[in-house]
């Protein structure tokens, strides 16, 4: 029996270790299209910042630690095609040459790609002209480069989500003025607007310029000054900068599983199953490059990192004949943006509204211990349910080490299991003064939006 994963991130790791967990005998290649295998991407802004060094730290695992479980390696090789029929793969080998790999199971977790938005630019320009993007460790070299050679004293981030904000803190770490810029009404777009606005003032108390309603068209370079020109409120809108950062989302990497057969769905990623079958015979995927299954949006595209993991688990599994199932996801998220921390879960009202819900939502402020102990903070707290009580969704802003994380995953676990609202106050969660309270924040929220329900209902 061999198994070939492609791809040396979440996906393809996950699949590999849990083959060689489940059966030390059967015989695991990952083909890695960089030297890099099994590195944190999620950690690298924390890299920019100096809380996380050095850069080898990133890595989950080495490679000799990888190669310890039984699997081979193949760093520097890009997959370049499927033969099907014949159950081989095509690569370029690090020389330049070609190869094939004969498997019996491949699975598939290429990942995706950096979008553009359609900005002028940003397919010409490079870490040599100062523009950026921030998707790989070979991204985060020609960053640190740009950093260290040309020292820039100011920098433009294209997108406010969680890699933008957290970039936004990094390179302010370092002495550099940050513009922010976002195309939308407020940064962190996936939360409302109203809490998103807290992390909003976060950054401006750190010196961050935030400027929202600005859609950006094109980045052009001269004399090493970067400048990026577009629209604000539907006026002209130009910015110059030392450096420009693009973190505007990404896109499905699929070309090499289309080329195959693959049928593509929801975000333009590849479709699959619960079990990660592609329809294509012996091939899965699973990752960024697939769809998702949402527990209450159904079929969606959301890639997140905790997706990648469980998803290439499963179809490392079932490769060698299991028959584990993907559960699905809740969307559920967190992002440190310097003092704060914010996270959400579930559906926002909009969200619910279009999936079919009849939603309430009720924001809420609670402190995250008992007040008369020093250092109580409150966190804000919005919920979302169904006119049925049903809980749908929850978002949160508080500060640092209010465990806004864990509390969102409260939300989380109650929404997997169909929980209603007034339920979450049946919930045994633990208190001591300096750490909650008789009734815990998510507690308090959740009363207050049964009592809001119930006015609506009189």
């Amino acid at each position: 029996m061999h198994l070939v994963a492609i791809g040396g991130s979440d996906a393809g790791i996950s699949a590999a270790l849990r083959a060689r967990e489940l059966d030390p005998n059967v015989d695991v290649t990952v083909v890695v299209a960089d030297r890099y295998p099994n590195f944190s991407i999620c950690g690298i802004p924390y890299y920019f910042s100096g809380d996380v060094k050095p850069w080898q730290s990133l890595a989950h695992r080495t490679a000799a630690d990888l190669e310890a479980t039984g699997m081979t390696l193949r760093l520097d090789t890009f997959a370049t095609s499927i033969d099907v029929s014949g159950r081989r793969l095509a690569v370029r080998t690090p020389d330049g040459g070609t190869d094939l790999i004969a498997y019996d199971e491949l699975m598939v977790g290429t990942g995706a790609l950096p979008s553009h938005a359609g900005i002028a630019g940003l397919d010409e320009l490079g870490p040599d002209d100062g523009v950026h993007v921030l998707h790989s460790m070979g991204d985060t070299f020609a960053l640190e480069k740009h950093l260290d050679e040309r020292d820039p004293k100011t920098a433009i981030i294209i997108g406010a989500g969680y890699v933008g904000l957290e970039m936004a803190e990094g390179l302010t770490m370092r002495g550099i003025q940050v513009t922010q810029l976002q195309r939308g009404p407020e940064v962190l777009s996936t939360l409302d607007p109203e809490l998103g606005h807290l992390i909003h003032q976060e950054l401006v108390r750190h010196g961050v310029e935030v400027i929202t309603h600005t859609t950006i068209t094109s980045v052009t370079s001269q004399d090493r000054t970067l400048t990026v020109t577009g629209t604000r409120d539907g006026d002209p809108f130009t910015k110059t900068a030392d450096l420009v950062l693009a973190v505007v989302g990404v896109r499905p990497n699929t070309s090499l599983l289309v080329e195959a057969g693959a049928t593509l769905g929801a975000g333009n990623a590849v479709v699959v199953d619960e079990t990660m079958r592609t329809g294509i015979p012996n091939v899965w995927a699973a990752g960024d490059g697939v769809v998702t299954h949402h527990r209450l949006l159904g079929t969606t595209y959301l890639p997140l990192g905790t997706t990648a993991h469980k998803q290439g688990r499963i179809a490392g599994e079932n490769a060698l004949g299991g028959n584990a199932r993907f559960a699905g996801i809740l969307g559920t998220q967190v992002v440190k943006v310097f003092d704060l921390v914010a996270a959400r879960t579930g559906l926002r009202e909009h969200e619910a509204a279009a999936a079919g819900f009849t939603p309430l939502s009720t924001t809420k402020a609670a402190d995250d211990h008992k007040a008369y102990y020093p250092g109580a903070k409150p966190i804000s707290i919005r919920i979302t349910g169904d006119t049925d009580g049903r809980l749908l969704g929850a978002q949160l802003v508080g500060s640092y080490g209010t465990e806004v994380s864990k509390r969102v995953d409260t939300f989380a676990t109650a929404i997997h299991h169909g929980m209603t609202v007034p339920e979450i106050s049946d919930l045994d969660l633990s208190y001591t003064p300096p750490l909650g309270s008789p009734w815990d924040a998510v507690q308090v929220a959740t009363q207050a939006w049964s009592r809001d329900h119930e006015a609506a209902n009189r």
